[in-house]
């Protein structure tokens, strides 16, 4: 059992037994246990000040950073529950979250306070408290156990995202239900990938502040491009990483890449988010096994506390793709598999999940109607008279006693790890004085990259000409952009005359399906006065987004694109084009135009190197002074030896990312990294490269 009955109880144990012990790291800093309470008292007793305790909520608007676990432990140490409010959300769904949740204070940074807009809360500074001595203690706070944590909103059926009431005790019984099987303890190294305002979050974080180990926060940037991130699992030796199948299968993708396995720390992959298909698995299995490190597959509502089963992944589960095998309830839980009746159904037979146990969530947020239709009392045999929530997931009970996810009873959809509820993106839509009707659904492009398409029917008698139909789908492009999350925007727009219905008057999706043969129409013209590379780079991505003409300018993501399909642009490009982009080029303009200077630059340099020696600066004749030149920049070092350790020299996992970026570009090779875990210096790096280069002319030579 942890030594506390809440949170920040149990996290202050931990500072006790090793306050000089690292507690959170970024690429460019970290903190001990020891100073991160000492920071995050400072802030608690400033938001006790203002009246912050029990079940109160308080908003959390802050970046991917070492204030945004202050933040959160400040809000629990003062009494409160911390609402999540993700900065690169649209204005306004962070002025909805605002207004829907009330909250009287929040919490951010001076360089986050932008995104809150016109906003009425008492705003309070992270990273504008000056240090006090001595330092100061937690604020006694008459909290317990069944007091809120936090409130994490959700997309919503009707069209509003809704609130999910998680308590204290709701989460410490994870971790507590669940140690059997994973030994946590004071070394693991957990990475913080997700939003803190996706649950996945909850435990990638608690998972290390309750047992004393490390927390990773991947920059945003970083948790976009694969390659970076592939790199950083290596350079900062985690442990325990936590991922949605989609993505992993990107970090898989930039995995294969290399010519061989990677030194990896992981001794824990999990899994949760959405449905997991095990034939994704293939190329990590035959390579690293299904032992070290351990695949775990957690099947997990935001309403039961992130992870309800447990099921391990062993090779021979991949010899079954048709299942997508979720396991058994944790400890605490009771799963019921019910017909339509609310009547338990006979093992083999597909039901839908009810949920029950002590993990189950208070409710929703000022939603009684919605509460009462999702948490119900188990009336009929078999449950026991106990409370249930209702997953409208559809699961089937195997022979083994375990259970198979077989998908959904509603329209509810998983993208991405994201529970998405179509009506909330159908009302936005509609919401255009000329749309009428608007479906969304998702469509799989291929490789598992799935996106959401949506398909509009004008006002009656509205006519919309070519050129109209273009416009509407434009303004409906910058209507989705200023009001849903990225993660709700359709990729493509149809605008259809009618919607085909089945005969029990439902949408018929699959003929709708059939019309994804066509490719929509985006807002631009013809490419015009693109340059040839730009060009090339055009077909590409209209290819891989089912669009025609997008345009040069035109944001990637706003296009409805994903990480998963800009990996694929990704390796075409550097096919065609024989370079070596990895999309961290793209983060601040993720464009045609910025990808086609990037691809001239890379190939600019290669040539430069066929023609003659390049200089970095001055007569450079080896790759050691190549290299030594590149250092010293990032650095803002002079004359670095060629034995100095990077990191000794003050060097950053960000910096020696940068160094690596710079050194793959300059010598057309693709290093990660993990080649300098031992030995990070400059002559290490050197080595790597020169034996990349040899192997690279041997291969031109066999093909030849």
């Amino acid at each position: 059992m942890l030594p506390g009955k809440y949170l920040h109880e149990v996290f202050e144990v931990r500072v006790r037994e090793a306050p000089d012990r690292i507690a959170v790291c970024t690429l460019d800093e970290q903190i001990t246990y020891g100073d991160l309470d000492i920071r995050a008292n400072r802030l608690a007793q400033k938001l006790r000040a203002l009246g912050v305790g029990p079940d109160m909520l308080v908003g959390l608007c802050v970046d991917r950073s070492i204030d945004m676990i202050v933040g959160l432990l400040a809000i629990l140490k003062a009494g409160g529950a911390y609402l999540p409010i993700d900065p690169t959300y649209p204005s306004k769904r962070i002025e909805f979250l605002l207004a829907d949740s009330a909250v009287r204070v929040v919490v951010t940074v001076s360089r986050a306070a932008q995104y809150l807009g016109e906003c009425d809360s008492t705003i309070v500074y992270i990273d504008e408290d000056a240090p006090v001595s001595p330092a100061p203690a937690a604020p006694p706070v008459p909290v317990s156990e069944s007091k809120l944590a936090y409130v994490i909103y959700t997309s919503g059926s009707t069209g509003k995202p809704k609130g999910v009431l998680i308590e204290h005790r709701n989460i410490l019984r994870v971790f507590e239900q669940t140690q059997h099987w994973f030994h946590f303890d004071e070394n693991d190294v957990w990475s913080v990938f997700h939003s803190i305002s996706f649950d996945f979050s909850v435990w990638e974080i608690w998972g290390a502040l309750l047992y004393g180990g490390r927390v990773v926060i991947i920059p945003y940037e970083v948790a976009r491009t694969p390659s970076q991130c592939h790199a950083l699992l290596r350079t900062q030796k985690v442990t325990v990483y936590n991922q949605t199948p989609s993505a992993f299968r990107q970090l898989i993708a930039a995995d294969m890449s290399q010519n061989k396995s990677s030194d990896f720390n992981l001794r824990i992959v999990i899994f949760g988010g959405e449905e997991l298909d095990v034939k994704v698995l293939e190329p990590w299995v035959a390579r690293y096994g299904d032992q070290t490190p351990e695949l775990i597959n957690m099947y997990g509502i935001t309403e039961a506390s992130t992870h309800v089963t447990y099921r391990r992944i062993l090779q021979e589960d991949l010899s079954r793709p048709d299942l997508s095998p979720i396991g058994v309830a944790i400890p605490d839980y009771h799963l019921y598999v019910l017909d339509a009746k609310g009547d338990p159904v006979q093992d083999g037979v597909p039901g839908e999940l009810y949920v029950a146990g002590a993990g189950i969530a208070r409710g929703y947020f000022k939603r009684p109607e919605l509460t009462a239709q999702r948490f119900v009392p188990g009336a009929n045999a078999g449950t026991g008279g106990t409370r249930l929530y209702y997953s409208g997931d559809r699961v089937v009970s195997m022979p083994n006693g375990e259970l198979a996810y077989l998908g959904r009873s509603d329209d509810q959809i998983k993208v991405r790890g994201f529970r998405i509820e179509p009506k909330e993106i159908e009302l936005c839509l509609s919401g255009h004085p000329e749309v009428g009707t608007a479906v969304v659904m998702p469509h799989d492009y291929g490789d598992g990259d799935l996106r959401l398409v949506a398909f509009v029917i004008p006002q009656a008698g509205l006519k919309i000409t070519e050129r109209g139909t273009a416009t509407l789908i434009a303004e409906l492009m910058d209507r989705a952009v200023a009001e849903l999350p990225s993660h709700l925007r359709p990729s493509a727009y149809f605008v259809v005359s009618e919607i085909p219905m089945t005969a029990h008057g439902k949408v018929d999706k699959e003929a709708l399906r059939q019309r994804l043969a066509l490719k929509p129409e985006s807002d631009e013209g013809a490419p015009g006065s693109m340059t040839t590379t730009e060009e090339i780079i055009a077909e590409i991505w209209d290819d891989v987004l089912q669009l025609k003409s997008v345009g040069t300018k035109d944001d990637f993501f706003d296009l409805g694109g994903t990480s998963l399909a800009l990996l694929r642009i990704l390796g075409r490009v550097n096919q065609y084009f024989n370079v070596s982009l990895d999309g961290s080029e793209l983060v601040d303009e993720p464009t045609i135009s910025r990808l086609a200077s990037c691809v001239d630059a890379a190939q600019l340099t290669a040539a430069s190197e066929i023609v003659g020696n390049p200089k970095v600066s001055g007569l450079v004749t080896t790759t050691e002074e190549v290299i030594a030149e590149i250092w010293d920049d990032v650095l803002q070092l002079k004359s670095v030896g060629t034995k100095d350790d990077f990191f000794d020299l003050g060097g950053t996992s960000l910096a020696l990312l940068r160094i690596l970026g710079r050194v793959n570009q300059y010598f057309n090779v693709s290093l990660d990294g993990s080649e300098l875990v031992d030995e990070p210096t400059i002559s290490r790096l050197a080595s790597c490269v020169d034996a990349q280069l040899q192997e690279n002319q041997l291969q031109l030579l066999e093909k030849k």
